[in-house]
């Protein structure tokens, strides 16, 4: 079994062939960083032109890398959302094109799916599992019970985290994209220096807030002088922010942990995906606590943590073999939630 998968929700414009035996056969990904830098952030009409301009072409030489022909194929997926809906179209309709004129099926893929199912790609982790989904749109613990059943135990009310990374990146000067930025200049700081809140930290539940960190951020910055605002203290407010972050990802997992009890057949697993996920330091703060609790913690490789087409592909692979295709007709949905059936969520004037 072979699915192309087509992923454009955003900056990256990625094709990869995936095999039902787990199997990247061939991947394409064409960043577009250069192209959103001088905005300080993703644009989304520069993003939807760059994915029409590139896409063709990076499917052709993902099916020659492959080996494949269309009628080698056995599924077409595409992200079909959430997204900036421009982008999302040029990967659905290319998708849809190709299914109707080689008689493929065409499957919808959630994105937040194919982050979901990604540990089953790299890792065949077997359901359910936790998932901490943390991206730069989304931060969200689930429990992820098969394809297409999620059940939400906790999302951010305010700020996802990714995007509370690339606004700090963006406010100390580091550039886009923020997240690898903050990262490195963490790296030789000192997150003692300076007293950042843990916003939610200690409170019940499983939810997220990081708006009032990322204020914080803010504020320390903007009341240092301008002699005291140097590199220094550029890696030492990075440090004490990503910290404090961290601190507030394995309290609210914690907390979701206890929601997910283990049973006499199975380990528990949690899985991190998301392009928040590639966070080295994150990762071992998390690798911590899964140690403390005894639960196996599962990070994909990097590459399949930031969005890619081999998480879109697989999650195709997994929705064919259910039966769980889509009509032509199928219309992308800048929003979508893995647990429609989550109740909303309202900043009820929580502070830090």
């Amino acid at each position: 079994m072979f699915a192309l998968g087509i992923e454009t929700s955003c900056d990256e414009t990625a094709v990869a062939v995936v095999s039902g035996t787990r199997q990247i056969v061939a991947q394409r990904i064409l960043s577009q960083v250069d192209d959103h830098r001088p905005f300080g952030g993703v644009v989304p009409e520069v993003a939807a032109r760059a994915h029409l301009q590139h896409l063709d072409r990076l499917i052709a030489e993902a099916m020659d890398r492959a080996g494949l022909d269309f009628a080698g194929l056995d599924a077409v997926a595409a992200t079909a959302g959430p997204g900036l809906i421009g982008g999302v179209l040029v990967g659905v309709t290319m998708a849809k094109a190709i299914a109707a004129v080689h008689g493929l099926p065409f499957i919808a893929v959630n994105h937040l799916e194919g982050h979901a199912l990604s540990a089953r790609l790299s890792d065949g982790v077997e359901f359910p599992y936790l998932l901490l989904l943390v991206s730069g749109g989304h931060c969200q613990l689930l429990i992820a019970n098969g394809v297409g059943d999620y059940r939400r135990l906790g999302t951010t009310m305010d700020d996802a985290l990714g995007e509370a990374f690339d606004k700090v990146a963006k406010l100390l000067g580091l550039g886009y994209p923020g997240g690898p930025a903050v990262e490195a200049a963490a790296l030789g700081g000192d997150a003692r220096r300076f007293a950042l809140p843990r916003p939610m930290k200690g409170r019940s539940g499983c939810h997220f807030s990081f708006s009032g960190l990322k204020t914080a951020v803010k504020q320390t910055w903007e009341g240092l002088s301008e002699d005291g605002r140097d590199d220094r203290a550029r890696a030492d407010l990075c440090a004490a922010f990503q910290e404090a972050a961290a601190d507030v990802l394995v309290d609210r997992t914690s907390h979701a942990l206890a929601e997910f009890p283990a049973s006499a057949s199975r380990q528990r697993t949690l899985v991190v995906a998301g392009g928040v996920a590639a966070n080295s330091y994150l990762r071992a703060r998390l690798a911590a606590l899964a140690e403390a609790e005894k639960v196996r913690l599962v990070a994909p490789p990097q590459g399949l943590c930031t969005d890619n087409g081999a998480m879109i592909a697989w999650a195709g692979v997994e929705r064919l073999r259910l039966g769980l295709t889509d009509g032509l007709d199928f219309a992308p949905r800048p929003r979508w939630p893995l647990d429609p059936d989550a109740p909303a969520v309202a900043f009820a004037g929580i502070k830090a």
